[in-house]
């Protein structure tokens, strides 16, 4: 995973295909289990304090790489911020207000808007029948107008793996993974999203052992 870039200035862009690491070994097409749309969450063991007891979702996920938003980690600054360093006003305090999460810590300059589908955007990638993800202007300005899509949010940076590296951390016991539940990404307080993302495992994180052995 990348480190952080530093203080974000907040460029809302297409972030592009996660790169293969050089010599990488890639999972053979037969072993390879795709998991986009599904919730990475954290192990309670998983001490790294960029992912530490968060849980993301996977917006895409190959033979090449991985690219995923954290869900659960609120920034100290609101969407008026945001929207400030792109000259665009928001239409009420209520919008100014709206948090803005640290989506990973690679490129924290970028910016993902997180939404339920709705509306025609200049960049907008498909995660599911009911999640999208969209990276152009355009629709930061309608949500200052409060005409965007429903449940959007803001995220900036993500979270990326090479060539099977995800694969390897899994069986390492760092994450757990779920088919997703869209009331995990927009309808939950963010201190809950974590332990919401155990329970669709039907598992009360307060008991899990912090190690944990091969399946």
């Amino acid at each position: 995973m990348g480190e952080d870039t530093g203080k974000p200035d907040t460029r809302v862009e297409p972030a592009g295909e996660p790169a293969a690491a050089p010599g990488g070994v890639e999972p053979q097409p037969s072993s390879f289990a795709n998991l986009t749309n599904h919730l990475l969450i954290a192990m309670p063991s998983l001490t790294d304090p960029n992912f530490n007891q968060t849980v993301s979702l996977i917006c895409e996920h190959t033979e090449h790489g991985a690219l995923a938003i954290v869900l659960n980690r609120p920034l100290p600054m609101r969407l008026s911020d945001v929207l400030a360093q792109m000259q665009i006003t928001p239409a009420s305090e209520i919008i100014a207000g709206q948090p803005v999460l640290r989506g990973g810590p690679v490129h924290t300059d970028r910016g993902f808007v997180l939404h339920r589908p709705g509306g025609q955007w200049d960049h907008t990638h498909k995660v599911s029948d009911s999640i999208q993800v969209t990276t152009s202007r355009d629709v930061l300005a309608a949500m200052a107008r409060g005409e965007g899509p429903a449940g959007a949010f803001i995220a900036l940076g993500y979270a990326s793996w090479q060539a099977g590296q995800l694969e390897r951390e899994i069986l390492d016991n760092a994450w757990m993974s779920v088919p997703v539940d869209a009331r995990i990404v927009f309808e939950l307080p963010f201190n809950e999203r974590w332990s919401g993302a155990w329970r669709l495992l039907g598992i009360d994180v307060g008991q899990l052992s912090l190690t944990a052995g091969h399946a």
